[in-house]
């Protein structure tokens, strides 16, 4: 069985499967007469389908997940868009993540624990675990570029006793 040990996010760590939307990466520039910064660029929200594909918004609302420890029963990826996850009113929740081409590679496995102040991408065909909510009932604003069929989600059941995740 594969054991991921959830960790606190880490900008560079987490990079390879997407990025991390928070204030205070980089300087930021002064915006709305003053009173704001705004820290731009902080993402590319990608879609390889061109004009087929539609840029969609929707919100999730996750359970929390109240044990230590918990099975993976499927990942799932969007081959030709990313995917951002932009939490509401989280105080904390786990983002759980592979690289691979078919399926995902346990060897590059991760899952980390993010601040609920940070949203987070997943780069096109990055695998994911659906989001985790902690510490209570938690809303999402997820983007994502859809086109209506099959191939907008690739889903990926898991055997039982293959991957498990600890927070």
């Amino acid at each position: 069985m594969t054991t991921l040990a959830a960790t606190p996010l880490d900008v560079a760590a987490y990079a390879p499967y997407g990025d991390v939307l928070a204030a205070g990466r980089g300087s930021g520039r002064p915006a709305n007469q003053g009173t704001s910064r705004k820290f731009e660029h902080l993402t590319r929200l990608e879609n390889r389908r061109g004009s087929a594909a539609k840029l969609h918004a929707s919100v999730f609302r996750a359970t929390p997940r109240e044990a230590v420890a918990f099975e993976l029963a499927l990942l799932e990826r969007h081959p030709a868009s990313a995917q951002a996850f932009i939490p509401m009113n989280a105080t904390r929740y786990l983002a759980i993540v592979a690289l691979g081409a078919s399926e995902p590679d346990p060897a590059t496995a991760r899952a980390f624990v993010v601040p609920g102040a940070a949203g987070i991408t997943y780069h096109p065909g990055v695998w994911h675990h659906p989001i985790v909510a902690l510490d209570g009932e938690t809303d999402f604003v997820c983007l994502v570029w859809e086109a209506g069929g099959a191939d907008d989600c690739e889903e990926l059941p898991l055997p039982a006793g293959r991957w498990k995740v600890t927070f």
